[in-house]
């Protein structure tokens, strides 16, 4: 309790930094610009949602400067699939420039088809400026307001008026807009917005081409000649040429620089969230309901009831849950393997209670990119300390003596799963020229955080956990255990376990919803005070779920609820992975076997994660309600 009350103090500590001296974070402060200032626009990665696989910019033989520099980017961004680097697009601060000819390019048959291959895909060009990403206006025909799209398509599919033919598209001419706040003391500015609106046009020109003297017939400054549609589009076809060209207009703006973000990640479905948190706070009071009946009442009832008898024989009389007292705590089947998987969710649960807070204080926020993933595995490593504690005090309560073996299995067996599959599927992006495959040197640090620093940490928090004295059962256990009579059927631990997941899994599935669209979609998501609140709902349904089921069992005097109450919650990921499956189906758009095998292998991952946290959560939760309930009761 110590760490938590220290963790949050600090936390708040940061708040009042934060607002009392304009703390920025390293990275993305602002950054003030004069008249006439060098602009840098760096090119990101070409995405598409049709096959998941991001491609560097280069991996098109899109104008590139005579040395292509990557940006230093961090371990998220590496694991994101970004590559950072230079152009050819660099803008004078404030000063419009029009129809600048950036290179032109003839294809070969080789280079039409990657052209191609990526229009038919739909990939989007992604470009940075000043850490802003590059977005296309769309205005909605429903509604008076503007959605922004995050980065262009490379071109398009269409066909000439009175042909059947199909034929591709490049989009070749960018009318860029940038944004700025000027200040009217220092007349500096700073940016805050990056939009482009993109043209396919062929372009023309007089004698042969000259990149220094040539002026294009059909995009000419001097004539005031500029790009307004595509009304002539540029074909793709081997020995055609492309010209690439571009505008900038700057546009002053009232958007202060502290709110540049806020358009980027406007959410119009404010309502379905606010819908999904009362369904969810439904769920909640429902169950709490259940819990209090069930704590005030019946238990209330029986405890006093069975402490009033007067005699052993009395008592052989009762029947319930007061009968199993000698069979209770009883180390249940497999129980090294229950200690590992709950030490694990316990390193899970920390990590994504951190990662929480500081999101909701702003410190994770898109601008800081790739800074989220970065977080999540930095905390999963250091809270390792805490799976090796909970684990190994929960071994040595079931009187084992090999702490090492279940610190071992606790620091390796999850992540060995995981990097498995992981594995797996770098290849299959590495067999794709990805780049989001993760390169050797990005994998021999994960390899280094987790056997360096994660497994190390396990084993501390395990020695400090066996160190200290056991935790004393409320009762004695019996020598012989005692025989479990013969159940009803919705009292089957299949049946009762698959209830048990539903309604953990009611209470997030709308906000799993806008997840999975941010990820899968290449939106962002940033309505993390909606993800907390969701997040808390969640450990209150888990918990309450298995109270609830898990008093039921013990009254049909079935007294092997450790496995259960774990399984319970737990189950939820199994609606988790087949809400996946439905939302792959009707919402996206993968054609590639590669691209669902990745799909379902992350979500396979999500999914285990989740079976973990939730589990744990539900375990102790049950854990917690049976030492309360036999610790009420007068054992002779």
């Amino acid at each position: 309790m110590a760490f938590w009350r220290s963790l949050v103090f600090s936390a708040l500590l940061l708040l009042l930094i934060h607002g009392a001296h304009s703390f920025y974070l390293p990275g993305v402060a602002p950054q003030d610009f004069h008249k006439g200032d060098l602009l840098q626009v760096k090119v990101n990665k070409l995405t598409s949602t049709k096959t998941q696989l991001p491609y560097s910019y280069y991996s098109l033989p899109f104008c590139a400067p005579p040395k292509i520099q990557d940006s230093a980017e961090n371990l998220g961004e590496v694991l994101r699939g970004d590559r950072i680097e230079n152009s050819l697009y660099v803008f004078k601060m404030r000063e419009p420039q029009m129809c600048n000819i950036v290179c032109n390019l003839k294809l070969d048959a080789k280079t039409a088809k990657e052209f191609k291959e990526k229009i038919n895909d739909e990939y989007r060009v992604n470009m940075i400026l000043d850490n802003l990403p590059l977005v296309v206006p769309l205005k909605r025909s429903d509604q008076d307001s503007t959605v922004y799209q995050l980065g262009f398509h490379v071109g398009l599919k269409g066909q000439y008026s009175g042909s059947k033919e199909e034929k591709y598209f490049i989009h070749n001419h960018l009318a860029f807009t940038v944004k700025y706040h000027r200040d009217i003391e220092t007349e500096s500015a700073r940016i805050v917005g990056f939009e482009v609106k993109p043209f396919s046009v062929k372009h023309e020109y007089e004698g042969k081409w000259d990149a220094k003297t040539t002026r294009l017939t059909t995009c000419d400054p001097h004539s005031k000649h500029t790009v307004v549609n595509s009304n002539t589009p540029q074909e793709v076809e081997e020995n055609k040429e492309i010209i690439f060209t571009y505008d900038v207009e700057f546009q002053e703006s009232d958007v202060k620089w502290a709110s540049r973000w806020d358009a980027y990640l406007l959410m119009n479905d404010d309502q379905i969230h606010w819908f999904s948190i009362v369904n969810s706070l439904m769920i909640v009071l429902f169950l709490s309901g259940m819990v209090a009946m069930i704590m005030l009442r019946t238990l209330y009832r029986d405890i006093a009831k069975y402490n009033e008898l007067e005699t052993q024989e009395e008592a052989q009389e009762e029947t319930g849950w007061k009968l199993v007292h000698g069979d209770v705590f009883r180390p249940p089947t497999n129980s090294d393997l229950l200690c590992v998987y709950v030490g694990t969710g316990v390193q899970f649960f920390g990590m994504i209670l951190v990662t929480m807070i500081f999101a909701v204080l702003g410190f994770l926020s898109p601008s800081n990119r790739g800074g989220l993933m970065t977080a999540m595995l930095l905390l999963w490593v250091f809270m390792g300390i805490f799976a090796g504690y909970s684990s190994t005090r929960l071994y040595k309560m079931f009187k084992g003596s090999e702490w090492k073996k279940v610190a071992l299995r606790t620091a390796t067996m999850f992540p060995a799963v995981v990097s498995a599959i992981f594995f797996v599927l770098n290849a299959l992006i590495w067999g794709e020229k990805s780049s989001g495959a993760v390169p050797f040197g990005t994998m021999f640090a994960l390899i280094f955080l987790w056997f360096g620093i994660s497994v190390p940490l396990v084993f501390v928090g395990s020695y400090v956990g066996f160190k200290k004295p056991a935790i004393e059962n409320p009762v004695k256990t019996n020598k012989i255990p005692r025989q479990i009579p013969e159940q009803a059927w919705y009292m089957n631990p299949v049946f009762s376990v698959l209830i048990g997941g539903i309604l953990p899994f009611g209470a997030v599935f709308i906000e799993l919803f806008f997840i999975l669209t941010s990820i899968w979609l290449n939106q962002f998501y940033y309505i993390f005070g909606f993800l907390f609140l969701v997040f808390i709902i969640l450990i209150i349904t888990c918990a309450e779920i298995t109270i609830v089921l898990c008093y039921f069992q013990l009254c049909s005097e079935d007294y092997l609820w450790w496995w259960r109450s774990y399984l319970t919650s737990g189950s939820s990921a199994l609606y988790l992975f087949l809400y996946a499956t439905f939302y792959f189906f009707t919402k996206l758009e993968i054609t590639k076997l590669v691209s669902a095998i990745l799909y379902f292998g992350y979500m396979l991952i999500a999914s285990y994660a989740f079976f973990v946290v939730t589990g744990t959560i539900g375990f102790y939760a049950c854990f917690w309600f049976t030492r309360l309930i036999y610790s009420s009761v007068k054992i002779d």
